[in-house]
């Protein structure tokens, strides 16, 4: 392969020298990916990014077939898990976004190869020590009403985001830098519109994780005075559809929008109309609806119904490796009997030493992934730092119970009722059962699961892939963020994720993250046992719907060819 010469642009020069460290040794798919990540986090356009390693940039998925005109009839109907929308800064479950994703966009998006790819942003510039952000707003964007796209919309939303006062309002984590803990609102003066299309942060300390922050499912775009109460009566927003409907637990259905004329220019929208039909959570439901033709592709499938699915004719399945996984965790916080017994760490260590990852991994999840180190960090992550394998030792784990005067405590085990999540939770009672620890379980219907799922006592939830580790543990591991399900509060772990937000070299935070690593595993906060190879399947013909790593559903890619 001939090397392209490094391309010139706004990187830092710390990461111009990462890519030439990169490019004089063997680099595996994890530098790649860590540098890739970085890069176009940095501004630099995939091709650059690319370009940087001396390797050619990857096609886009939908120039590689084109679609078959625009047919008034073309429609495609999704296996999905339909849930209620509520603000979508309080989305806490991917699905919600795949239906508002029809009307309502994103200033970024992460792309299956690491890389941070432009929306309605059309690029970025962070300063050397990504303490200064100027956002490039899209020219020639409207809202479908046919109010012209600025950047006031910008700088709008992301005031709202640093609302600490919102209700359910995680953006307010990925935001914090921006935030004052004095008013919970976002800093005075920060947040800055010069020009009509550009938008500058100007942050109190350096934070590397914004751009990753826009690019995740809460962040969708707003319009001036949104009311989650009447967004779907009043859909205003930039993307190409429209809602029709949209039941939680039966179906949703998004008609395209041919008179927004920003979408009406031949680059997208190729489908009519687009049908969620959500079959439950037990996968063979979906596989029936499959073989009846009721469905065209699946959002996710899991266990045994995914080889079916493999050898079923005309459907094709697509997989990928990602850095979502489930938690098996003790809420801290969490008071039973007048007790609360998940605030001892015996008892935390005593969970953890009772179960084997490796078979976790293998009764929970068919070996469809690989094994973790309960820690919440992926090697798929920039700044991943390996640790040993957790011990496993039933033994120690019942001594530390008795020392905890635990032994005859019955925990219950909750988790919801489908199939990988279900069968996890399962294999963990067993084993603790094993050990000598008494356990029950409970398996709740969907509902009931996501109406408490981060305040359980002991219970499995499923975590999705996120660009950064330093974001995971801002969302769900930092003291008092919504999303820490664990109530774990630990000021070391504070100020050190700080630290790694602020740290731009990827080397330096490997350091950092070393540190973080250890704290979470030395604390005991749970039990993370592995990482998924996500699959999905779809129609032979249907293109744009192959698995997404972050879980999403782009309904302006999807097309038949």
């Amino acid at each position: 392969m001939t090397r392209r010469p490094p391309p010139s642009g706004p990187l830092p020069r710390w990461l111009r020298m990462e890519a030439q460290r990169i490019t004089r040794s063997a680099p595996d798919d994890t530098a790649r990916r860590e540098f890739l990540a970085q890069a176009s986090a940095f501004g630099a356009s995939t091709g650059a990014a690319y370009a940087w390693l001396g390797l050619p940039a990857p096609a886009i998925a939908q120039d590689a077939a084109e679609p078959v005109g625009r047919p008034e009839t073309a429609q495609v109907r999704i296996q999905m898990l339909v849930r209620d929308l509520n603000d979508p800064r309080s989305f806490d479950w991917f699905q919600e976004a795949n239906v508002t994703r029809g009307w309502l966009e994103y200033l970024v998006s992460y792309e299956n190869d690491g890389t941070f790819r432009p929306q309605l942003l059309e690029g970025w510039h962070i300063s050397e020590d990504a303490a200064h952000y100027t956002l490039n707003v899209r020219r020639g964007v409207t809202w479908n009403d046919g109010t012209a796209f600025t950047a006031a919309d910008v700088a709008r939303n992301i005031t709202r985001w640093c609302d600490r006062t919102a209700p359910g309002n995680s953006m307010a984590a990925r935001f914090s830098v921006l935030i004052d803990r004095g008013s919970g609102q976002a800093i005075e003066g920060a947040i800055q519109t010069p020009d009509t299309h550009i938008v500058t942060l100007t942050l109190p300390r350096p934070d590397i994780s914004l751009i990753a922050g826009m690019a995740d499912y809460p962040a969708a775009i707003v319009p001036q005075g949104f009311d989650a109460d009447t967004m779907l009566e009043n859909p205003i927003g930039t993307g190409p559809y429209l809602p029709e409907a949209v039941i939680p637990g039966s179906h949703a259905v998004l008609v395209r929008n041919d008179a927004h004329k920003w979408w009406n220019a031949g680059h997208g929208a190729w489908m009519k109309r687009i049908e969620f039909v959500d079959t439950g959570t037990d996968p063979g439901v979906a596989y029936a609806a499959a073989v009846a033709g009721d469905i065209d592709m699946t959002h996710t499938i899991e266990g045994s119904y995914s080889r079916k699915f493999d050898v079923l004719e005309g459907w094709r399945a697509h997989d990928i490796r990602t850095a979502a996984t489930i938690t098996i965790r003790g809420n801290q916080n969490a008071v039973v009997d007048g007790r609360r017994p998940y605030a001892d760490l015996r008892v935390r260590r005593a969970l953890q030493l009772a179960m084997s990852n490796e078979i976790l991994l293998e009764l929970g999840y068919a070996n469809r992934g690989t094994v973790a180190e309960n820690h919440h960090v992926s090697p798929l992550q920039p700044a991943y730092a390996p640790m040993p394998a957790p011990v496993y030792d039933p033994a120690r784990a019942r001594e530390l119970m008795a020392e905890a005067d635990m032994l005859d405590y019955e925990h219950e085990l909750i988790s919801i009722d489908d199939g990988w999540r279900r069968n996890t939770a399962d294999a963990a009672a067993a084993l603790l059962t094993d050990a000598g620890l008494r356990v029950r379980r409970t398996i709740l219907p969907s509902p009931r699961f996501f109406a408490g799922w981060n305040s359980f006592p002991f219970s499995t939830t499923d975590w999705g892939h996120r660009p950064l580790a330093v974001q995971t543990y801002a969302l769900a591991y930092r003291s008092g963020e919504p999303w820490n399900e664990f109530g774990w509060a630990n000021s070391e772990f504070d100020v050190l994720l700080g630290d790694a937000l602020a740290t731009l070299d990827i080397e330096a935070r490997r350091g950092i993250m070393a540190k973080l690593e250890a704290l979470v595993r030395g604390d005991a906060v749970t039990v993370q046992p592995y990482w998924r190879t996500l699959r999905n399947h779809t129609r032979d013909g249907l293109a744009g719907g192959a698995h997404n790593i972050s879980f999403e559903i782009r309904p302006a890619e999807l097309r038949w060819t």
